[in-house]
């Protein structure tokens, strides 16, 4: 069985499948923020996300991490860092993107399992 929730005519917003859940990229709602603003943003919208789909970030199996620029690397890791459980790190890809608005400067895609 696949769940769908928040679907539309482009996407959906999770979708679980066999005790899989698949977050759709996250971006920030206030792109006027730093860089450290914005992935706090992005991080508390994974958090409610991942609650609606019954996981939670000590869970989280991948992180695709995309960054608009390179140079916010070390900014977006100090607020990764905290947020991360210790001993819960997931597998993890940070690649620099053209996001889909220039305002942007992350955006995360989150695969966790569903216990």
């Amino acid at each position: 069985m696949i769940q769908r929730f928040d679907t539309g005519p482009r996407m959906s917003k999770i979708i679980i499948h066999n005790g899989v859940a698949y977050l759709a990229g996250q971006v920030p709602q206030d792109a006027s923020a730093s860089i450290a603003g914005q992935a706090e943003q992005v991080l508390h919208a994974i958090d409610d996300l991942l609650q609606r789909a019954g996981t939670d970030k000590a869970h989280i199996l991948r992180a695709d991490i995309f960054l608009a620029d390179m140079a916010d690397f070390d900014g977006m890791n100090e607020v990764w860092e905290r947020w991360v459980p210790e001993g819960a790190a997931p597998a993890r890809a940070t690649v620099q993107a053209r996001l889909a608005r220039p305002n942007l400067k992350i955006e995360i895609v989150i695969i966790a399992a569903v216990p």
